[in-house]
């Protein structure tokens, strides 16, 4: 059991590691859109394989969840607007995966507009599934699970459930 914990921990430190590395190669380019984005999570997954820091699985197993993230963290700063701002304002947030996301996004700018129509379905988060920092909800009860830093989804503590949505 113990192995397990520390394999999911690790898992925890490589995803923010690859959204720390993503957050560079995204700010330092001028493109701003999904293209840009794509290009940016591509480049810091082969990136951090190549150094060793995970295998080319967990790689794209990583990109797969951080790139769901970030379509959420689109979706939900769309629908706030300027409420989202200011939750997201990285001055309220620690270090790890969700401030290399809201940095990144407040540096998208009007980027995100466009980007708002192709992430508007509901993005399902599963038993399991790595995720950053955030606000789960139980598609069975409606039970909300906080996650504080980047982690695993864990099943619903009130019906079992394993199918969650996602908010900030």
């Amino acid at each position: 059991m113990e192995d397990n914990e520390q394999e999911k921990s690790k898992l925890a430190r490589q995803y923010d590691l690859l959204a720390s590395k993503f957050n560079e190669h995204y700010t330092a380019g001028k493109d701003r859109g999904r293209e840009a984005m794509s290009a940016a999570l591509e480049k810091a997954r082969e990136q951090l394989t190549l150094l060793g820091e995970f295998s080319a699985e967990q790689g794209s197993e990583l990109k797969q969840y951080l790139a769901r993230d970030l379509d959420q963290t689109i979706a939900d700063a769309q629908m706030l607007g300027d409420e989202a701002k200011e939750r997201l304002h990285p001055a309220r947030l620690g270090a790890g995966a969700l401030a290399s996301i809201v940095a990144v996004l407040e540096s998208t700018g009007n980027a995100l507009r466009s980007l708002t129509d192709k992430t508007k379905k509901t993005l399902t988060y599963r038993t399991g599934e790595l995720t950053s920092a955030g606000t789960l909800t139980c598609q069975g009860c409606e039970q909300k699970v906080q996650l504080k830093k980047t982690g695993h989804v864990p099943p619903c503590p009130k019906c079992k459930g394993t199918l969650f949505s996602k908010g900030y």
